[in-house]
């Protein structure tokens, strides 16, 4: 199933991933959809994470691909964060990421727009592998009836199995929240 249709007329953006070189939290944020099978349908889930410490920091599940789910997932993100001067949301070409109403809201917040390049998803393998992760230890081992039954279990996998409990090797075999944690007590003492 395509999740993204980059032939639109939206204005697409430089891939500015190349130039960085991550020490922290809220320099990189890379964003992706993909889709969910229900008994009778399929629904969109857009995601938002932290580069630097894989933590989901913004989701929404829609029925629709319309843009409204990824300005949810952005809108969780910009709730749950402090944007610093810098960052960088990289994200596919797909036509709810270039919306006038998607970009908008990043330049609004200061935040530079980042989009990969044609038809490499390499680009974006922080949020492909993520989501990998996902169908496989959370929705091909389940059989959600509806979109309120996978809104509360994809929740509960997010917020509290992936960013709380799931150990990841690039972060030192530490979960999102635990590295976060101690960046943040790290930075305390330097301070």
């Amino acid at each position: 199933m395509v999740t993204t249709e980059s032939n639109h007329g939206r204005k697409v953006y430089p891939n500015l991933k190349p130039e960085l070189a991550l020490t922290g939290v809220d320099q990189l944020w890379v964003a992706d959809i993909t889709y969910i099978r229900l008994q009778a349908e399929f629904v969109y889930l857009a995601v938002i994470l932290d580069a630097y410490s894989r933590r989901v920091i913004g989701w929404a599940l829609e029925r629709t691909l319309e843009d409204e789910l990824t300005l949810s997932a952005l809108r969780m993100a910009l709730s749950r964060r402090v944007v610093e001067p810098g960052l960088v949301h990289h994200s596919d070409r797909g036509s709810q990421y270039a919306s006038s109403d998607y970009t908008g809201l990043l330049k609004d917040n200061g935040i530079r727009i980042s989009m990969s390049r044609k038809g490499n998803p390499w680009d974006n393998a922080a949020c492909e592998s993520f989501m990998k992760t996902l169908k496989y230890e959370e929705v091909h081992r389940n059989e959600y009836r509806d979109l309120i039954e996978a809104k509360a279990a994809t929740g509960v996998f997010l917020e509290k199995v992936y960013n709380q409990k799931r150990l990841h090797s690039a972060i030192g075999y530490r979960s999102p929240t635990e590295f976060e944690t101690e960046l943040r007590l790290a930075a305390g003492a330097q301070a």
